[in-house]
């Protein structure tokens, strides 16, 4: 078996990886739980953005670009407090992650009000991923978005990965993406003061 040196040192790779991103929120480097809902704003802006730019477009109304430019600002200003490490492309793809992310739960729900739960669930679990990779990124675990393409490709490649340190339901997701939800659901807990 040809593959498996390499899938035992992705193993070990991923294991890795979940251990720094644990230690990273253990010594309270971040506050995470502050952080989700800051980044949940930051969605909302990005939204916003959009939302005026089509109200321009279809109305022929300049002043909604006004609105646009002030939500692109404050949204700027509010991923600086997250995204700390910009080199290359972390900024844009930060921003794009979060786009997607929030666009992806906006499909979702539509799915669930059309009573298609499997095809909400679908879209729901994705736009996870990508908030999960969002994190990924910004807990500067991974260094840039061509990792972060790779990340994606290895999860939807791999076969599960488990882990004694994961619940066995948690253990049984799949591959990075699935340690990444774990250590995410652990830390975020928007109920903590």
């Amino acid at each position: 078996m040809a593959n498996e040196p390499a899938s035992k040192n992705h193993d070990n790779e991923v294991e890795a990886f979940v251990k720094k991103v644990g230690k990273v929120i253990e010594e309270n480097k971040l506050d995470v739980s502050s952080d989700e809902d800051l980044s949940i704003g930051i969605m909302n802006l990005i939204s916003i953005e959009e939302h005026m730019y089509y109200t321009a477009q279809k109305t022929g109304k300049d002043k909604y670009y006004d609105i646009l430019y002030q939500a692109r600002e404050i949204r700027k200003e509010m991923l600086k407090k997250i995204v700390k490490d910009a080199e290359g492309e972390v900024w844009c793809t930060s921003k794009h992650l979060l786009a997607a992310s929030m666009r992806l739960m906006e499909v979702g729900t539509k799915a669930l009000g059309k009573g298609d739960k499997p095809g909400a669930k679908e879209y729901f679990d994705k736009a996870y991923d990508l908030y999960a990779l969002f994190w990924a990124l910004n807990l500067g675990q991974l260094k840039g978005s061509g990792e972060v393409t790779k990340a994606l490709k290895e999860s939807l490649d791999k076969e599960n990965y488990t882990t004694k340190e994961l619940p066995p339901a948690e253990a049984q997701k799949p591959g990075f993406m699935g340690k990444m939800r774990a250590v995410l659901q652990r830390a975020i807990d928007c109920c903590k003061e």
